[in-house]
């Protein structure tokens, strides 16, 4: 849960979140960056990235 909390908050800073941001985001590199985000996630990672993209910028 902790993982959708910080991609939320980087989502409201930052508007958007892709795969190179878990590679510059602080926060989401003490998490582990992107290799630990798709063992969190698995596969679906980028369609979750893509939902909260367009839930969380509406």
């Amino acid at each position: 849960m902790k993982w959708l909390t910080i991609i939320k908050d980087h989502i409201g800073a930052s508007v958007s979140i892709g795969p190179d941001d878990f590679e510059y985001n602080q926060l989401l590199m003490q998490k582990g960056g992107l290799f630990s985000a798709y063992q969190a996630f698995g596969d679906g990672l980028n369609g979750i990235m893509t939902e909260l993209n367009e839930v969380l910028s509406a």
